[in-house]
């Protein structure tokens, strides 16, 4: 369906001119000689954008009938883009109407090209932020339900990846079979882990965590089993394992993947039968665990190398869970900022720059660390950059925001100030061009 623009215009002639201009380049055009009839028409049709004029009197040139109009359209029709059709004297309204929220203003006589690229642009960047706004209702409206029905243990996040990650962990929690929770080091395995244990039936039981990629090997089994005493060096008492401890809850196994092999062995066998024996001990155990495990490694990678057990990987991950680095859902960073920043601090404009910039390979906790840092260093209660200790590398930073106001505008400029071509252009989706565009201040065509 091809958008619909509404001139207001008491001239007949220049919505005959601006009808023919859009109708020969696929955009619907209806017309309204008054601010009245115009107003009357939002009502009644669906319009992507409004041009309107600024004077409606024949002896009137101050523009104050159109900032009426802009007014009142502005009050019904927040988010609705309005381009002003001005005329010499009344060209100082019309910029300070933009500076309020007014989208464009062009000059009669009007350039063909010109309108039409505006015109095309701000449609374009309507629909766009529309979008933006249902899903960010959808999004709203998700967290609501979640947070309603389920504990999710002050967990900061606002990213619709999360969102959906935490659906899923929430609605299998009830389930007592095992979860394998992937994702980078740093990122929150432990805390969805967390999640799952408070939303499940055994939220009262036993909860214990182990790292089991820290253990030495020859102390593992001792950890997870238990050891009688005088079992081994050192042994100089009955030690409970892990196994043990959470029986009838459950057991949360951290860097599963740095699992010897050995261990992998001996942990089959518990996950298959429930049984173990103590180390130093023939009398067989027998407990009710429920596993939920976690690691950073490619397990596939590994299970080809050789590296991990398939049968054992096939017993842990009947669910997985995969938990995306924090560069990959930077709509968090400020959830989490707030969550970590001391009560009275604030971040200097230069610092939210440089956080927003900045890759972030440590995820979670390296952000929490700069953040707890930043809050101990900065005198002020203004954090800035220098109290971070983080700095853009080449590494950490993120290639699309090595482009300059120059290289945004040349490229509008190519384009013709269409920004749907700029941006492919410089291999940048739309949305990402608007944001530089927004970064840079760059308007179009005041180029």
């Amino acid at each position: 369906m091809n958008p619909t623009v509404l001139v207001i215009d008491d001239n007949p002639d220049v919505i005959k001119a601006l009808r023919v201009l859009f109708i020969l380049n696929d955009i619907e055009c209806i017309g309204a000689e008054s601010p009245a009839q115009g107003l009357k028409l939002l009502t009644e049709k669906k319009v992507d954008l409004v041009i309107q004029d600024m004077n409606f009197s024949q002896d009137t040139t101050s523009g104050d009938e159109g900032k009426v109009l802009f007014g009142q359209i502005r009050e019904s029709f927040a988010d609705l883009p309005v381009i002003l059709l001005t005329g010499w004297a009344d060209l100082e309204t019309a910029v300070q109407l933009v500076k309020e929220g007014a989208a464009d203003y062009l000059s009669k006589p009007w350039n063909d090209d010109k309108i039409l690229a505006s015109v095309r642009n701000l449609i374009e960047l309507s629909q766009l932020q529309q979008q933006d706004s249902r899903r960010r209702n959808r999004v709203q409206t998700r967290l609501q339900k979640l947070q309603q029905k389920y504990d999710l243990c002050n967990m900061a996040f606002a990213a619709e990846s999360m969102l959906s990650l935490l659906e899923m962990a929430t609605q299998v929690a009830a389930a007592p079979i095992p979860v394998l929770i992937t994702g980078p080091n740093g990122a929150g395995k432990e805390k969805i882990a967390e999640v799952i244990q408070a939303n499940s039936d055994l939220n009262n039981q036993p909860f214990i965590k182990v790292n089991v990629g820290a253990l030495p090997a020859d102390l593992l089994e001792a950890e997870l089993f238990g050891a009688e005493q005088g079992a081994f060096t050192g042994a100089g008492k009955q030690r409970i394992g892990r196994f043990e401890a959470a029986d009838g809850g459950t057991l949360f196994l951290d860097e599963i993947g740095n699992l010897s092999i050995d261990g992998q062995k001996k942990l089959l066998r518990v996950l298959q039968t429930g049984e173990f024996e103590r180390l130093g001990s023939s009398k067989t155990q027998k407990v009710t665990v429920r596993i939920i495990s976690a690691t950073n490694e490619n397990m596939a990678s590994a299970i080809e190398k050789g590296e991990f057990r398939e049968d054992l990987y096939y017993r842990l991950n009947v669910i997985e869970l995969d938990l995306p680095a924090l560069n990959q859902r930077k709509e968090d960073i400020n959830e989490l900022i707030s969550l970590f920043m001391d009560n009275g601090k604030v971040l200097s404009k230069s610092a939210e720059t440089l956080i927003q910039n900045y890759d972030w390979p440590g995820n979670v906790r390296e952000l929490q660390n700069a953040i707890q840092r930043a809050s101990l260093l900065c005198g002020d209660n203004e954090i800035q950059p220098e109290h971070l200790g983080i700095k853009l590398t080449k590494s950490t930073r993120n290639e699309p925001l090595e482009y300059t106001k120059t290289d945004i505008e040349k490229a509008l400029e190519q384009a013709e100030g269409v920004v749907s071509q700029a941006a492919k252009g410089l291999g940048l989706s739309r949305q990402a061009f608007y944001r530089r565009m927004e970064k840079f201040a760059i308007e179009l065509n005041k180029r």
